[in-house]
This record gives structure tokens, C-alpha cells and sequence, in this order.
């Protein structure tokens, strides 16, 4: 077992250890900010194909449209998230990961849904979403609770 005492607490994991969580919740919106200004300049030469793609289909590709933002952020977050690094652009940047509880890895399908959980309760709880983190452990919101995830500070 690899365990050190800090501040006389036998901490066993660096999920264990309450430094992890400090600010996470800051960073977290601000690197949402990111991320969404990432997959907005993303969508903009995807958009460029579907409109010439309408173009050569006589406006039937434009319908593409519809599915556009959607699909361009799953990519980003399924090829982000889901990678070794478990955390998209905009949390690197912020220095947090998403990290499983029982210490496995994320994989793409696990990040996808985390986001959509994500995208769903927004619409639903609007920014309300957040409020969970005040009151639960590790400032995990309702998706991480869902998921059995946490998100992390790298530094620590």
C-alpha cells in the first residue's frame, strides 16, 4: 500500500486527498468556456463542407446542419475525453481531469454520455446544475454522482 500522512490523515489515493478539489469547481466553468469556444471554431470548416455539400445536393445536405454542433462536439469530446490524458483541451488548460472512483480509465463512450448527462441537465436544471457541487463530496455534480466519477487538479 502506498499511503503518506498529511496533516495527520493517512491518505491512501490522490483521490483521497482533499487538495485535488480545491478550485476545481472554477475551473471546471472556465474551462467549459474553452472547450466551447474550441468546438465553435471546429464546427466553422465542417460547416463550410455541408454548405457545399448542399450546394452539389441541390439543398438536401443543408439538412446536416441540423446535426452539425452536436456531432462536431461529440468528436471533440469522445477524441479529448476519452483519451490517456482524460480530459479535453480546455481542462488541460486548466489542469483537471475526469477520473473514474474505482480507478479505471475513461473511455470515449463514458466521456460521451458524461457530457450528454452534461448537455441534459443544463436544459434541464439550467445553470442550477452547478448548486450540487456545494453540497456533495469532492465537488462532484449530478453527472459525476451518475457516473462514478471526479473531476481532479493535475498538480496535485
Amino acid at each position: 500500500m502506498n499511503a503518506r500522512v498529511l496533516d495527520g490523515e493517512i491518505i491512501t489515493t490522490r483521490l483521497e486527498d482533499t487538495r485535488a478539489y480545491q478550485g476545481v469547481r472554477t475551473r471546471r466553468i472556465f474551462a467549459f468556456v474553452i472547450d466551447y469556444i474550441i468546438v465553435g471554431l471546429l464546427t466553422i470548416p465542417f460547416a463550410i463542407l455541408v454548405a457545399i455539400l448542399g450546394l452539389l445536393t441541390f439543398g438536401l445536405g443543408w439538412a446536416l446542419f441540423s446535426v452539425l454542433l452536436p456531432m462536431v462536439a461529440i468528436l471533440y469530446i469522445w477524441n479529448t475525453l476519452g483519451s490517456r490524458a482524460q480530459a479535453t483541451t480546455g481542462m488541460k488548460i486548466m489542469g483537471i481531469r475526469l477520473e473514474k472512483l474505482d480507478g479505471t480509465r475513461i473511455d470515449g463512450m463514458t466521456a460521451v454520455i458524461h457530457s450528454v448527462l452534461f448537455w441534459a441537465g443544463n436544459v434541464i436544471l439550467t445553470p442550477l446544475v452547478l448548486l450540487v457541487t456545494l453540497f456533495s463530496d469532492r465537488k462532484r455534480t449530478l453527472h459525476d454522482l451518475l457516473l462514478g466519477t471526479v473531476v481532479t487538479r493535475t498538480d496535485i
